[in-house]
């Protein structure tokens, strides 16, 4: 990152923010996020890369998004370096071709510090966290830990979905995922060894014959997001699913994230 003084944001700054013009259910969201320009930023001081929160402006739309830029990723062990924003992306392409809707409109494009994901800022219902709506929206519940198998989500953290202000439950920080080995952390056990119902596995289903097909916009998209053996592992992880349509329970503490939220 270039050397200079960031503004940062605190919880209650968050609560000052306008309401957005554009919300992540819009026809025009991705359009939105591809045109905007950017204004004021702030740096998101307790994430684990370089995250900000950024002003957009489009024609007479405003609203905020999460930009997290390729050079303010920090190296990790196990994932490939300067690709977390391109996995970012891929959740999000993965949740619309299952027609989940999960993560909000995300995109990479280039930004204040070079290219990296941009992703519509959905405002939180205070204090919302998986553990807060779980009772109240288990089917949504279910739907996430079911996502969560199928993208290998190795840091689905309680603080990393909510309920919105708007309506809806959202899930956010998706850069640790689609590794080719099994990653799976997460907070949602609940569903440890139920069966994952129909309507899910034909989604499943259906995303997993357009894996299938080499010309396949579905398969064209990823291509330009994931490498070739995590497709080949995602589309392996959707079989596995089909054949078995169980939801896995933890097998090592390793299993569950610190911290929780």
């Amino acid at each position: 990152m270039t050397d200079r003084r960031f503004q940062f944001i605190s919880e209650d700054d968050w609560a000052t923010l306008n309401t957005p013009d554009v919300g992540p259910q819009d026809e025009k969201a991705l359009e939105f996020l591809h045109k905007a320009t950017f204004g004021e930023s702030w740096l998101i001081h307790n994430a684990s890369n370089y995250t900000f929160l950024v002003e957009l402006n489009w024609s007479t739309f405003n609203a905020y998004g999460i930009y997290k830029p390729q050079m303010g990723e920090f190296p990790l062990w196990d994932f490939p370096d300067d690709t977390l924003y391109l996995r970012e992306c891929s959740a999000y392409e993965v949740s619309e071709m299952l027609g989940w809707g999960i993560v909000p409109p995300t995109v990479y494009r280039e930004g204040e510090f070079g290219i990296g994901s941009l992703q519509l800022y959905v405002p939180p219902i205070k204090d919302s966290n998986y553990f807060s709506f779980r009772a109240e929206y288990p089917s949504e519940a279910l739907r996430m830990a079911v996502f969560d198998v199928i993208i290998n989500n190795a840091d689905r953290k309680g603080g990393h979905c909510f309920e919105a202000q708007g309506g809806g439950v959202w899930g956010i920080d998706h850069g640790l995922t689609f590794h080719p080995e099994h990653k799976l952390r997460t907070v949602i056990w609940d569903f440890a060894e139920q069966e994952i119902p129909s309507v899910l596995l034909e989604d499943i289903r259906t995303l997993k014959n357009a894996l299938d097909q080499p010309k396949s916009t579905y398969l064209l998209t990823l291509g330009q997001l994931l490498m070739n053996e995590e497709i080949e592992a995602l589309r392996a992880r959707l079989e596995g699913l089909l054949k078995f349509p169980i939801l896995p329970r933890p097998m090592t503490r390793r299993d569950l994230p610190w911290p929780l939220l």
